[in-house]
């Protein structure tokens, strides 16, 4: 069970989280203080990217909205893991030319979890993304994921036994249900933001390092 931790705003919180035990860590590269949480500046994102070269899987969480400048953004930040959940959506074509550019990097795409119409979207994705994540729909952030609440983990569950990619949960996990999540659905691994995070008045500040600790624990002793 591998743990990922979003969203890292500078590079000593991305230190601190490898050293918490997460496996893989998420950077939004965007504008700050605009619709997505959590969101920085390209240069920030390039310099957490190249101090976790080689410690974790480095994830870009893309919220370009169109195939070329997420193909150049992905180009100049070399990630490990493309994460496509916002403005624009992949396919076959656009998995091409992402292996012809770069070739190491996995596409990752996000499915939102409202009802059971997300079982067909995940076989779809499925079939061109190296791996899924499972995540609730926010009704004030764009996109799949930031929601910071659970959704029908049944619906997930089926989504696992139906895919033969990997599937990482997310949507409201923390320390306090990530066990009984795992055994609920089975995922390859799981994701936490808010859940691990320190938030006032509705704003991410940054991440609760002890929640971290605890949510990677309990995941990596869950079986």
């Amino acid at each position: 069970m591998f743990t990922q931790i979003y969203s890292i705003q500078t590079v000593k919180e991305a230190l601190d989280c490898v050293e918490a035990g997460a496996d893989r860590i998420g950077v939004l590269v965007g504008v700050p203080g605009g619709p997505f949480p959590c969101a920085v500046p390209e240069e920030k994102g390039a310099e957490i990217f190249e101090v976790l070269r080689g410690r974790a899987v480095r994830v870009l969480i893309s919220v370009a909205d169109n195939e070329e400048d997420i193909l150049a953004q992905t180009e100049r930040l070399m990630p490990d893991v493309l994460h496509l959940c916002a403005n624009f959506e992949g396919s076959f074509e656009f998995r091409e030319k992402l292996r012809a550019r770069l070739p190491e990097v996995q596409l990752m795409e996000a499915v939102g979890v409202v009802d059971e119409t997300a079982i067909e979207d995940a076989k779809k994705k499925a079939a061109y993304a190296d791996l899924l994540i499972l995540d609730s729909v926010s009704k004030t952030v764009p996109g799949v994921g930031a929601a910071g609440v659970t959704h029908d983990w049944s619906i997930d569950r089926a989504i696992v036994e139906a895919v033969d990619i990997p599937v990482i949960l997310a949507g409201g996990l923390g320390p306090e249900n990530v066990a009984a999540a795992i055994e609920a659905v089975h995922p390859d691994g799981v994701d936490s933001l808010t859940k691990t995070s320190v938030v006032k008045n509705g704003v991410i500040l940054h991440k609760d390092i002890d929640r971290v600790i605890e949510f990677c624990r309990i995941a990596k002793e869950t079986v």
